[in-house]
């Protein structure tokens, strides 16, 4: 039987990049179990994480109360208020930040967070206004695209684009653009976000961007939201230096999957007293209370620090270790093709721009899936601007969470594609 859906229902039950996304590369893997893959997100099976998993796994359940702590009894909205404590701790230790329990909350995982913390600071307002969220700069991470509960709900910019040695290059905000800078525009923004390291290009926004950013929405009192899933304070995917600034007016979105746990659904909102308030009680009608297992699982790596060694001993250096490996075969199977790789500063991708390329990048996504090859189309990407922009439909994003023998295979026949493409041309 079909049923009339209310506007909450359309908007979200319609197809969306992330889910045609998601369910083409589950239907793939599915039909093609030799797929050569390229496309997703999950982190990777590092064997000294997961030894450290298992040891937390098995310290919890030899606990006196371990098995309730794991998965027995509801966590408040806001959290399991241990965790609260430890995570404050860690950050005063390590951050310098001053923070107390009060200034953080847990969520069934960062997307979650994200589609809370986006309607309360922007939509539509009691007075009819509406407010938008500000990226400084697209290419975006995917999964906000879908979170908004009114149209037009992000606005962003093209990058400016600095060309660099050895085939690469790198996107920067274009402040002289920016909305921040007109006050009247300004008004329209109830946000600004950022992903650092960005998912999905590995661009790491300077210090001294990210700086003037700060300076620009504490003038305009806008808050400024950091997904640091990738970055710091932990898991430290960075391969450049960077800080990690604190005020009352920047929200940081913190994850335990890129550590190694994604199915333990863990996202961690650090902010001040009054966000993370109202945050709570939002969660409260939407989750009820929030997962206990991940909480359980890393209280301790957080209580003396382990989370460090484990980021800069283990989770760091491999995804260094492969991003150099992905980077090296990209350049010598196209080093006769116009491939430009953005400068890999952190995270577990390579962002790569086809200049010119004959066709979209979404037709070559689908030429590269009848290959047996699982990348992802870059116009995805390109969040609140222009879609007709010619170089949001030249890159591609690939990750380099698999071994170098498949990582070998799929950019040879990339490579391949590519060449019959350009000399077609």
């Amino acid at each position: 039987m079909n049923y009339k859906l209310s506007k909450f229902g359309e908007r979200f039950c319609a197809p969306s990049g992330t889910f045609t996304l998601m369910d083409d590369l589950g239907k793939a893997l599915t039909t093609n179990p030799d797929m050569l893959f390229l496309g997703g997100g999950n982190p990777a099976q590092i064997p000294a994480v997961e030894a450290e998993i298992v040891a937390a796994i098995e310290a919890l359940l030899a606990s006196p109360g371990g098995v309730q702590r794991l998965c027995g009894n509801y966590q408040s909205p806001q959290g399991d208020p241990a965790f609260l404590e430890a995570m404050a701790a860690y950050l005063q230790r390590n951050c310098g930040w001053p923070v107390t329990a009060e200034n953080i909350a847990l969520a069934n995982g960062s997307q979650a967070a994200f589609f809370v913390l986006f309607n309360m600071l922007a939509g539509e307002f009691d007075d009819d206004n509406l407010s938008q969220i500000l990226l400084p700069m697209a290419p975006e991470y995917i999964g906000y695209a879908s979170s908004g509960l009114s149209d037009n709900f992000f606005v962003s910019q093209k990058p400016l684009i600095e060309p660099l040695a050895d085939g690469q290059f790198k996107y920067h905000i274009d402040f002289d653009n920016l909305p921040l800078n007109d006050a009247a525009s300004a008004q329209g923004i109830g946000a600004i976000c950022l992903s650092r390291p960005t998912n999905p290009t590995g661009n790491v926004i300077g210090d001294d961007e990210l700086e003037h950013l700060r300076q620009l929405a504490k003038a305009r009192n806008i808050p400024i939201i950091i997904d640091a899933a990738y970055g710091l304070p932990f898991p430290g995917i960075l391969f450049t230096q960077a800080d990690c600034p604190w005020d009352d007016g920047i929200i940081y979105l913190m994850s335990l999957s890129k550590l190694g746990l994604p199915g333990v659904r863990t996202g961690i909102v650090v902010a001040s007293r009054e966000i993370i308030a109202a945050y709570t009680r939002a969660n409260t009608a939407l989750n009820l209370a929030c997962s206990s297992a991940g909480p359980a699982l890393t209280r301790p790596w957080f209580e003396d620090d382990r989370v460090n060694l484990i980021g800069r001993t283990m989770v760091q250096p491999f995804y260094e270790q492969a991003c150099q490996t992905a980077l090296r075969l990209v350049r010598d199977k196209c080093a006769d093709l116009p491939v430009r790789v953005h400068a890999p500063q952190g995270a577990i991708f390579l962002w790569l721009w086809c200049e010119n390329l004959p066709i979209s990048s979404e037709e070559l996504y689908q030429r590269l899936k009848a290959r047996g090859v699982l990348v992802l189309s870059g116009h995805h990407f390109f969040i609140g601007i222009d879609t007709d922009w010619p170089h949001a439909h030249e890159c591609l994003r690939i990750t380099y969470c698999q071994s170098e023998t498949v990582l070998e295979q799929a950019i040879t026949l990339l490579a391949e594609e590519l060449r019959s493409l350009y000399q077609a041309d």
